[in-house]
């Protein structure tokens, strides 16, 4: 491998682990790199409140208090609480938020989430 070229892989292994162990904000760059943005805390609100699909919503299993933990509707799993404030390791790896939102949107909104509204709901659960 050339010089350039090592340096060029070891700088693109650099951003992809800083994306897999980084903080809310990275995972939201990833979000913007896929052409979402500007976020609001205020649609991520009013996202993480709806009740359209199935009567169902998101305080259902995750609490109103996102600072407490939730309990999951169904298997009655504990689930820890969402607020990063509580819990530092929420929403730090791209790879598991994209698996719970996927698995969540489905069953809370009878659909894949957007890049657009992912990226809202993380700006509304980072001001908790």
């Amino acid at each position: 491998m050339k010089p350039p070229t090592l340096f060029a892989g070891l700088l693109l292994g650099a951003a992809c682990t800083c994306l897999q162990a980084g903080d809310i904000n990275a995972v939201q760059n990833h979000y913007r790199d896929l052409g979402a943005g500007p976020f609001q805390s205020e649609r991520g609100e009013t996202l993480w409140k709806s009740r359209p699909f199935e009567g169902r919503q998101c305080a259902d299993c995750h609490t109103a208090d996102l600072t407490r933990p939730g309990r999951h509707q169904r298997t009655k799993k504990p689930i820890k609480p969402m607020a990063p404030s509580v819990n530092s390791e929420r929403y730090t790896d791209l790879k598991k938020v994209e698996k719970w939102f996927k698995r969540n949107c489905k069953s809370t909104w009878g659909r894949e989430c957007t890049a657009q509204e992912k990226g809202d709901l993380l700006e509304y659960l980072k001001q908790l």
